[in-house]
């Protein structure tokens, strides 16, 4: 009997795909939700009674948030509380990713309202208390930037650092270099990489001395005895493989050079989408403490906003400068509101969260010979990955050989496989 968070599961199989610092994230939530709730009453308040509608924006602003963040509180407290339900078939993984879909509709629906209030002031301007309002104001944008400090360290955690590697004067190839592995020959150090950047994987072979040895030859030994031989391009101060180098990444090599040959080993790693411009891949994020994340920094744009309106209608009259702060505020959250949605959306929908992975998948179970016939790959909950394969193969192989084969992928989190043979 296997046993994760205090919750039985008699087969043995667990269907736990919560985040990493699950609990961590919870409880910060908790702590902004008091700090915003305290603030957005003053705001609201004080813009009300001195006038200023940046002000009274940047407080119902900061009310949503501690509503948005309240549903991620909950949805955090929920997930860990029915972790073992089986009711829910994949695990409660996808609850932040629906409390954040929740938080940017609600971050939309302010936007709108702010926007509308704003068009209204410029038609019928209001006077301003600037003596009452500014202080305020600044004190909403300290909330907001102690808020986004207490968030930031588990929005920002598990960032993709990449695994680039710049060399010298190589150009473009080599700035994408993975799992380089440097070895010692006659001539001085030599370093094999494999590299990838949209593109087809290539081998990378370079030399310490300007005078290194023109590589005879590399050939792959992969641990079912499969043999692969490649031949090399000069492309100034290193050479690249002619041939690409399929999947998986997991192989002996030999390195053949005029002074004798080399042994280099290479293992499959489970590398990151790059295609995702955000702090951490698609797979990986966390989106419920990414919408309180998002609340809080659109809240901190406001509030600058808020400020710089106030200031430039108190030193120059400018009263319309008020409601035009209000105005980019609204387009600053409609923005950020769209691309929370966008995502979220995409992971409730079981949208393939990583295209390139799915890639990998195919290589490697295509790599001796068989057959990919169906391929599922979808998000269960931060940093895990479900996947579904039917696999036609005229070889004795059973699920058993491809889950292993697949297990190198650390992020797959529940494999299911399918095995058939050709028709004759």
């Amino acid at each position: 009997m296997n046993t994760v968070a205090g919750v039985a599961f008699p087969n043995g199989h667990s269907h736990v795909f919560l985040g990493t610092g699950h609990a961590q994230n919870e409880r910060r939530i908790w702590g902004v939700i008091a700090l915003c709730g305290v603030m957005m009453g003053v705001e609201i308040v004080g813009g009300g009674l001195f006038g200023s509608l940046a002000l009274v924006a940047d407080g119902l602003h900061m009310s949503t948030h501690a509503g948005a963040m309240l549903i991620a509180a909950l949805a955090y407290t929920y997930a860990r509380r029915h972790v073992g339900d089986g009711r829910f078939v994949f695990g409660t993984g996808k609850l932040g990713d629906l409390a954040g879909f929740s938080s940017a509709i609600v971050l939309a629906m302010i936007a709108v309202l702010i926007g509308y209030e704003a068009l209204s002031r410029f038609l019928a301007p209001v006077p301003i208390h600037f003596r009452e309002a500014l202080p305020i104001a600044v004190v909403g944008l300290l909330v907001n930037i102690a808020s986004a400090w207490l968030l930031s360290g588990a929005y920002h955690h598990g960032h993709d650092h990449g695994h680039g590697h710049a060399h010298g004067q190589a150009g473009h190839d080599r700035e994408h270099g993975l799992d380089s592995h440097p070895f010692m020959t006659l001539h001085g150090t030599a370093e094999l990489e494999i590299f990838e950047d949209g593109v087809p994987p290539h081998f990378l072979l370079s030399f310490s001395e300007p005078q290194g040895a023109r590589p005879l030859s590399l050939e792959t030994v992969r641990p079912n005895g499969q043999r692969q031989v490649f031949s090399f391009q000069n492309c100034g101060d290193y050479w690249k493989s002619i041939e690409e180098v399929p999947e998986p990444h997991e192989f002996k090599v030999l390195v053949r050079l005029p002074d004798g040959q080399y042994e280099v080993g290479f293992t499959e790693h489970d590398h990151e989408s790059h295609q995702d411009p955000g702090p951490a891949s698609a797979a990986v994020r966390d989106n419920s403490i990414r919408s309180a994340y998002v609340h809080v920094m659109a809240d901190a744009a406001v509030s600058i906003l808020a400020i710089t309106g106030l200031l430039f209608a108190r030193m120059f009259g400018w009263l319309w400068m008020d409601p035009l702060a209000g105005i980019v505020g609204a387009l600053v959250i409609v923005n950020w509101s769209y691309g929370l949605i966008r995502d979220t959306s995409g992971i409730l929908l079981d949208m393939s969260p990583d295209p390139a992975l799915a890639e990998k998948l195919r290589q490697t179970i295509e790599n001796d010979g068989d057959r990919l016939t169906d391929l599922h790959l979808w998000r269960l909950g931060p940093g895990h990955l479900g996947v579904v394969v039917s696999v036609v193969t005229g070889q004795a192989r059973d699920a058993a050989f491809y889950r292993a084969l697949l297990n190198r992928f650390k992020a797959l989190s529940h494999v299911t496989v399918e095995v058939t043979r050709p028709l004759a």
